[in-house]
């Protein structure tokens, strides 16, 4: 086991590697000139050059790659251009409440998610079925920032009955965390739950076909332990990826929920940063997100062998 998870993290090397030159080079053909925006309106052409020596961009390209990511490998990931402090610094104050927000539409995921799959899963072509088809379409089609928006306006702004935005730390006060908290995660945990759930449902109606479900019922097992530990089981093991990237997925999509919501957050962070140009800034979350799917994708490759035996065994 040791052995496999250093070969996936020897493996991984090569791919952030390949997604710091991606990142570094979209963002050198982005418009704009992070000199212009901070000199301001009045300044001159002296200025802007003057500004753009100090950040180090009339350096080569390839130059300035190589410092960034030199820099990164030590845990170094620059310093802002507009609030002059250090990126991993901004990262992790802006960290606890994006992760707070991912957490909670995680948990709303998967508890909406999987029931729905594992009911249809087992009720192919019933009203089961067909209604987790409809919210599967539904949860897929309308993009978090319309739902957003659109329950802002009914629940928030007519009704009353939950704050318009901002952000109260759960651990602060976890009554009025609650209500701040319960609208952007239950916008961003929809989409995710719909998606889940047709994997799940996949994956379960697949099972349930197998040759042991039929011996377990052909003993006498009731119908829920047939399915909680038979199909259940190993229906999870090939959707245990989509969850571990659904995690993922969810963290990702904070961004927009964070700025249709004002929250705090990386995702607030990283539009104000892509606003004014701030390259470290962009270059560091950016980085950081990829990390994160990395080692995710990993998690989920050392569940398989929790979750199914035989995996462990090959290896």
């Amino acid at each position: 086991m040791i052995s496999h998870v250093l070969r996936r993290l020897f493996e991984a090397i090569p791919v952030v590697a390949l997604a710091s030159v991606l990142v570094f080079s979209l963002l050198q053909i982005v418009p704009g000139d992070p000199a212009v925006n901070l000199a301001g309106s009045d300044a001159t052409d002296q200025d802007v050059q003057a500004i753009r020596h100090q950040l180090g961009l009339d350096q080569p390209i390839l130059e300035q790659y190589t410092s960034w990511a030199g820099a990164a490998l030590r845990g170094d990931l620059g310093t802002s251009f507009r609030t002059k402090l250090p990126v991993a610094e901004m990262l992790r104050s802006a960290l606890g409440p994006t992760l707070e927000l991912t957490a909670a539409a995680f948990l709303i995921e998967l508890s909406v998610g999987i029931p729905l799959g594992v009911m249809a899963g087992t009720h192919v072509r019933s009203l089961w079925d067909w209604a987790l088809s409809a919210f599967s379409i539904v949860g897929i089609a309308i993009p978090h920032f319309v739902l957003g928006l659109v329950l802002l306006y009914f629940v928030s702004y007519r009704l009353g009955w939950l704050p318009i935005g901002g952000r109260v730390s759960i651990f602060e006060d976890p009554l009025e965390g609650f209500r701040y908290l319960v609208l952007p995660a239950s916008v961003l945990g929809f989409t995710g739950a719909a998606v889940l759930a047709r994997f799940v449902r996949s994956s379960v109606a697949q099972v349930m076909n197998q040759d042991y479900i039929r011996t377990g019922r052909a003993k006498g097992l009731r119908e829920r332990v047939v399915i909680v530990r038979h199909a259940l089981r190993n229906g999870l093991v090939p959707i245990v990826t989509v969850i571990a990237l659904q995690f993922a997925t969810l963290l990702t999509g904070s961004v927009v929920i964070e700025s249709v919501f004002s929250r705090p957050g990386v995702g607030r962070m990283v539009v104000g940063a892509i606003q004014s140009r701030d390259y470290p800034v962009v270059q560091g979350t950016l980085l950081a997100l990829v990390a994160t799917f990395i080692f995710l994708n990993l998690l989920a490759d050392l569940l398989y062998g929790v979750l199914d035996p035989r995996i462990r065994s090959a290896r």
